[in-house]
């Protein structure tokens, strides 16, 4: 079964969009290189961002997504982002109506089910679970491997945390990834295991 990773780009003082949902400058390390980051030739970055973010990307199998991200994207047009094969869906509502039940989204209430749907359909391949109040239900449920965070040299002041809710330690290993982009710092962090 494959890892369990909750990832989001991310400002400085822990924020994932401003309070208008807007991510501002979160995303702007993805057009501040000259290496391309996919076939699209759209985004580019620095080498390092290429090298640390494309082979991540490529373990992708499943992302989890509560429905509120789902609504503000529409859905992605049905196409799940960055190449995944399935978008699972954090939700207490059915799909949209008039939705392709061809395209590969499942609706799934709770995020217990979903992160158990999704690792069922990514076999040995990583679940991307979306930072937010979604990611932050998963690690406070002890479902959460790995936290990737791309921090970006901005300040919020609020928004919507990286964490969502969580109101309730838990502890991290050493970053076991630093790596400096072109206005990012990629870091990644294993969850501490509690012993049983």
């Amino acid at each position: 079964m494959g890892r369990v990773v909750m990832y989001s780009s991310v400002s400085v003082d822990g924020f994932i969009a401003d309070d208008d949902d807007q991510p501002g400058p979160l995303f702007d390390w993805l057009l501040s290189g000259d290496v391309p980051l996919d076939e699209s030739g759209a985004l580019k970055v620095s080498q390092a961002s290429y090298d640390y973010t494309r082979a991540y990307w490529d373990q992708i199998g499943v992302t989890v997504v509560g429905r509120h991200v789902f609504d503000m994207t529409d859905g992605w047009d049905g196409k799940p982002p960055s190449g995944v094969d399935h978008v699972v869906v954090v939700t207490h509502r059915p799909a949209p109506e008039g939705w392709d039940p061809e395209a590969p989204f499942h609706f799934v209430d709770g995020v217990e089910a979903a992160v158990a749907k999704a690792q069922e359909l990514a076999g040995d391949r990583i679940v991307e679970v979306a930072a937010g109040d979604v990611g932050g239900q998963a690690l406070g449920a002890g479902l959460i491997d790995e936290v990737r965070m791309d921090v970006v040299p901005v300040v919020f002041g609020s928004g919507k945390a990286y964490f969502g809710s969580v109101r309730a330690q838990h502890l991290l290993e050493e970053p076991d990834a630093v790596v400096q982009g072109s206005r990012v710092l990629h870091l990644r962090y294993q969850v501490r295991r509690l012993p049983v």
